[in-house]
């Protein structure tokens, strides 16, 4: 493939990634600081604003990776005034699409080394730049789902029907 056909494709998949994101703004600018931060939604009791900042957690440590060549998941700041308050939520989210964006002159088929536990200690592989990236996407659009269902317990109308699905998921 060319770099120019390879660039194109990158541009998508950044674009795709900063537009599930606004989902996530357009989400915070029409709940409260309350509903964000409410924790009494079982069986997990995870908050809106909780599922946010990690998803947001996730593109940060692949950003920082940018310049060091290496992600590790396991080691991740938890911007806890993020998971409280809309505004710092929103922030954050406007944060990451703009490191995104100033990273669209990288290489994303360079190789990076990730590490992170999948449930038996550190484990550290490699990836290219592009599937970390594909990777943090696949896995905020699987939080946003979770925060869907919090939505729908809390009571709260959601305004985008396409929150939280995935792409490629069949309509009904």
């Amino acid at each position: 493939m060319c770099n120019q056909a390879k660039r194109k494709g990158y541009f998508y998949m950044i674009k795709a990634i900063e537009k599930n994101l606004e989902r996530g703004i357009q989400l915070l600018n029409s709940i409260t600081d309350s509903e964000y931060s409410n924790a009494t939604v079982p069986p997990y009791f995870s908050s809106i604003g909780c599922n946010i900042r990690h998803v947001l957690d996730a593109f940060t440590s692949i950003i920082n990776a940018f310049g060091s060549g290496h992600v590790d998941f396991t080691d991740r700041k938890r911007n806890t005034i993020c998971e409280v308050k809309t505004e710092e939520g929103i922030r954050y989210i406007n944060e990451t699409i703009q490191k995104l964006l100033a990273f669209k002159n990288e290489d994303f088929s360079k190789i990076i080394s990730v590490t992170d536990n999948l449930g038996n200690g550190d484990i550290t592989i490699n990836y290219t730049l592009e599937n970390a990236l594909a990777y943090a996407h696949s896995h905020a659009i699987h939080h946003f789902a979770s925060i869907g269902f919090l939505v729908n317990q809390l009571g709260i109308e959601l305004q985008d029907a396409d929150f939280g699905y995935n792409p490629t998921t069949p309509k009904k």
